[in-house]
């Protein structure tokens, strides 16, 4: 089995200032009409990126600096609302990595860690100081370090927050519940054979 470890992540970032973005704006309700995550990326912030664009304007997620993107930096409480699951897979399946926040809902925070989706804090200043930083140079590579706490871009560097258990869950790769139940599959089917309603 492949390690999914996931012990640091890299790579250009999208800024997307506001705080309380819920994950009905990450992923509209309409697009959940799904048997399975495929497809979620296209439509991520789909109402956001529509209004933006009447407008006038250019959302985050349709500048030309976001393609390829791994690192998603946000401010506070992102992915508050209902509890879809979807929300961190649409965000996965977009490529990002890493969300970097002042804070995550409690949910969303749960759903990502459950996908690899390593979902870190920073303090407000320092958030709004990494944000100024990549605004200025939307090429410049964030790098974010699990192992030892520390979330670095264009020369400076900051201390991110990570609860003990998702920290520990993300670098030995016990977030990976399918992947530990097939890298212990002969203790699964011991276990099945000893079951007297198994088939």
């Amino acid at each position: 089995m492949e390690n999914s470890a996931i012990t640091s992540v890299s790579g250009h970032a999208i800024v997307l200032r506001g705080n309380d973005i819920d994950t009905d704006r990450i992923i509209p309700a309409r697009f959940l009409k799904t048997v399975t995550f495929d497809g979620l990326d296209a439509n991520v912030f789909f109402d956001d990126r529509a209004a933006m664009r009447r407008d006038g304007g250019v959302h985050p997620f349709d500048a030309p600096a976001s393609i390829g993107a791994t690192m998603l930096i946000v401010n506070k409480n992102f992915g508050c609302g209902s509890s879809r699951e979807h929300a961190p897979q649409a965000l996965y399946r977009r490529g990002f990595r890493a969300v970097v926040g002042e804070s995550f809902a409690d949910i969303f925070f749960s759903n990502s860690l459950m996908i690899g989706l390593a979902c870190v804090s920073l303090g407000a200043d320092d958030i709004e100081s990494l944000m100024k930083i990549v605004e200025g140079n939307p090429a410049l590579v964030v790098a974010v370090n699990l192992e030892s706490g520390v979330a670095t871009a264009g020369g400076k560097s900051w201390p991110i927050q990570l609860p003990p258990h998702a920290r520990h869950a993300l670098i030995s790769g016990q977030w990976d519940g399918a992947g530990l139940l097939l890298q212990n599959y002969a203790d699964v089917e011991a276990v099945d054979a000893k079951l007297p309603y198994s088939f």
